[in-house]
C-alpha cells in the first residue's frame, strides 16, 4: 500500500500527538517564523525557536495541498517539485503531493539557478514550491520557469512572481482526497548527488517508498515511544527514507535546523531523542568537542539515547571506537544506499554486529547482493568487485534516459552500483571504493577508500580524502588531502612516517594540508580536489621534486 495511508492511520489513531517538531537554534527571536493558524493550535510555543503539528495537523495541510494542487489541475503522475530548507512545511507538501497520484520531485537546496531550471526541466516539472532562501535563485530565472509552469511560495511576504503557498491552502478542503494509487504507481524523482557534472532523474514507485519505510522500521526497531533526530536535508533519500521509520511507528522526529556539536547534544536533551542519525564530520565534530572540554556531557540529559547510525559515506573504525568511549550504551549502525536504491539500507550492518566495524554490513531487509568482474559474473568470495544490488526498493529507471538506466540496471532488476566491494567469508560486505575513484598507478589498483581509513587512525587528522593525479610515468599517482584538527600541528614528514605501516604502494605521492569538501550528504566532493589540485603545473613540480 502507499506511504500516504500510514499518515492517515496516524491521524486517526495518534490524532493530538506531536508527529513533528521543528527546532531552529540560528533563528532570532524578532524574526521568529509561524506557520499562520498552527499559533491557533499552540498558543504557548514551548520554546522561542520551535513548532510542532500533530498528526492530525499533518494529515489535514497534506490534504489542503492537494486539493490545491487538483483545482490547478495537477493529476496522476504530474511532477511536482520542492525546494525548501528542511522546515516543518516540508513533509505536508511531499504527501500532498503523493495523494493526488503526482509525483514529488524534491530539489538540492545547493542548486544553483542553472541546475534548478535543468531539473525541473529533466523531470518535466510542473509547479515549482520554493522557500524564502531560494528567492534570488529563482527570480533569476522565474520568467522561463513560470512560461510552462506555476510557483508557489511557502514563506511571508510572497515576490510578486509567485503565488503565497499559504493564502492559497488557508481555504481548501482538509478532508483525504478520493484519489487511489497503487503501489505500482509513479512516487518520486529523486537526483542523484551530482558530484560528476549535472545530476541524473531517479524515478521510483509508491513500491520503492513503501519498502524503504519497512526497511528502516525493520532494522532500528522503532516504537511509539521513540523519537528521532533529523539533521541531514530532507531532499536526500536518506534523510527522508530513515524518518519513514517514525512514519510507520507513528512515533515523533525532530527536525533540527544546525548540525554544531552543542545543537545536536541540546536538541538530544532537550526532546528526549532516542535515536540520532549522523553524517561523519558531524560526528567527529561532537567529539572534538568533547576531547577539547568545550562540552561536557554532563550538561545534557542524554540517558535515552539508544541508538546511533551513520550514513552516506565510508565511517573510519577510529571514529566508531572513540565513539563508544563516551557513549559506550550506545547501539551503532551504519548503513550503506544510493537514491538508486531509494536510499540508506540496502546493506546494513545491523546493531548486533559491532565487533564488525568497517564493514558496511550484510543485505539489508528484502535486498539480495553480489560482487561482479567487469563482465558481471559473479567473483570469489574475497576478491574486490562491482556491489550489484536487488529487491523492491531499486528504481524504475533514470527519467526519460533509457541508455542511462541500461548501464545500470539489467533484465532482471539488479542494479549496479558503481561501487567496488569484497565480501569476506563470514558474508560481511566491506567497501572499497567508488569505480571511478580507483587510482591505477603503474597498473597498481590503489583504493582511496583504503588509504583514508588508515589516515583517519592518525591522531591529528580530522578529515582526509585521496585522489588520485595525473602522471607522466605512473599514469596517477595518489594524493591525500588532509584537514588537521583543531590546535594540531602536523608536517608532511610526519604524515609519511606514519604511512610507512602501508605497502609502498599505497603510500601517498603527495601531501596537501587543505579543507576535505563535502556536499550536503556528507559525501567527499572528489571532483572538485581533482579540480584543484589536478593541474599540470601541479604534476610536474611533483615530478621534479
Amino acid at each position: 500500500m502507499p506511504i500516504t495511508k500510514y499518515l492517515e492511520r496516524n491521524a486517526k489513531e495518534y490524532t493530538d500527538d506531536v508527529a513533528l517538531v521543528e527546532l531552529n537554534p540560528g533563528m532570532k527571536e524578532d524574526r521568529r517564523m509561524t506557520w499562520k493558524e498552527y499559533d491557533l493550535m499552540q498558543p504557548e510555543p514551548a520554546g522561542p525557536y520551535r513548532r510542532e503539528i500533530t498528526w492530525r495537523v499533518f494529515n489535514e495541510k497534506a490534504n489542503r495541498f492537494a486539493h490545491l494542487l487538483m483545482e490547478r489541475g495537477i493529476k496522476k503522475n504530474d511532477k511536482v517539485a520542492i525546494l525548501l530548507m528542511n522546515c516543518l512545511e516540508w513533509l505536508p507538501i511531499y504527501f500532498g503531493i503523493l495523494k493526488t497520484g503526482a509525483v514529488a520531485v524534491p530539489l538540492n537546496f545547493r542548486y544553483t539557478s542553472e541546475e534548478i531550471d535543468y531539473c525541473v526541466n529533466k523531470a518535466d516539472v510542473d509547479i515549482l514550491v520554493f522557500g524564502p532562501e531560494f528567492i534570488g535563485r529563482v527570480e533569476e530565472i522565474a520568467e522561463k520557469l513560470s512560461v510552462k509552469r506555476l510557483l508557489f511560495f511557502v514563506g511571508d511576504n510572497c515576490p510578486t512572481f509567485a503565488e503565497s503557498y499559504y493564502a492559497l491552502t488557508m481555504n481548501c478542503d482538509s478532508r483525504n482526497p478520493d484519489i487511489p494509487i497503487s503501489d505500482d504507481d509513479y512516487g518520486a524523482i529523486y537526483y542523484s548527488s551530482g558530484t560528476t557534472g549535472f545530476p541524473k532523474a531517479i524515478l521510483h514507485k509508491h513500491r520503492s517508498l513503501m519498502h524503504s519505510a519497512a526497511v528502516e522500521q525493520k532494522h532500528h526497531s522503532q516504537s511509539r515511544e521513540d523519537v528521532f533526530l533529523c539533521i541531514p536535508p530532507l531532499y536526500h533519500t536518506g534523510a527522508k527514507m530513515h524518518w519513514f521509520g517514525s512514519l510507520i511507528s507513528g512515533s515523533r522526529a525532530v527536525l533540527l535546523k544546525g548540525t554544531k556539536p552543542d545543537e545536536v547534544l541540546d536538541a538530544v536533551s532537550r526532546e528526549k531523542c532516542t535515536i540520532v542519525w549522523l553524517l561523519v564530520p558531524w560526528a567527529q565534530d561532537i567529539l572534538d568537542a568533547l576531547d577539547t572540554g568545550e562540552l561536557k556531557i554532563s550538561n545534557y540529559e542524554l540517558s535515552q539515547w539508544r541508538l546511533m547510525h551513520i550514513g552516506a559515506q565510508p565511517v573510519p573504525r577510529s571514529l566508531v571506537r572513540h565513539w563508544r568511549e563516551y557513549f559506550p550504551e550506545h547501539a551503532y549502525d551504519t548503513n550503506y544506499g544510493l537514491s538508486e536504491s531509494i536510499g540508506p539500507g540496502c546493506v546494513h550492518l545491523g546493531v548486533e554486529n559491532i565487533d564488525h566495524v568497517g564493514a558496511i554490513g550484510v543485505p539489508g531487509y528484502g535486498w539480495e547482493c553480489k560482487i561482479v568482474d567487469p563482465e558481471r559474473k559473479v567473483v570469489e568470495r574475497g576478491e574486490v568487485g562491482e556491489l550489484a544490488v536487488k529487491g523492491p526498493g531499486v528504481m524504475e529507471c533514470y527519467y526519460n534516459d533509457k541508455a542511462a538506466t541500461e548501464e545500470v540496471k539489467d533484465s532482471e532488476g539488479w542494479l549496479y552500483t558503481g561501487d567496488m566491494a569484497r565480501q569476506d567469508e563470514e558474508g560481511f560486505y566491506y567497501l572499497v571504493d567508488r569505480k571511478k575513484d580507483v587510482i591505477i598507478s603503474g597498473g597498481e589498483n590503489i583504493y582511496p577508500v583504503q588509504i583514508e581509513d588508515f589516515l583517519h587512525e592518525f591522531e591529528p587528522v580530522d578529515d582526509v580524502a585521496v585522489i588520485g593525479l595525473p602522471d607522466k610515468r605512473l599514469g596517477e599517482i595518489s594524493a591525500a588531502v588532509i584537514e588537521l584538527k583543531k590546535g594540531y600541528e602536523c608536517t608532511e614528514e610526519d604524515i609519511n612516517n606514519f604511512c610507512k605501516a602501508l605497502p609502498k604502494y599505497k603510500r601517498p605521492r603527495k601531501i596537501i594540508f587543505a579543507d576535505v569538501p563535502r556536499n550536503a550528504t556528507g559525501k567527499i566532493e572528489k571532483p572538485k580536489l581533482r579540480s584543484l589540485y589536478g593541474g599540470e603545473g601541479l604534476v610536474e613540480k611533483e615530478n621534479n621534486s
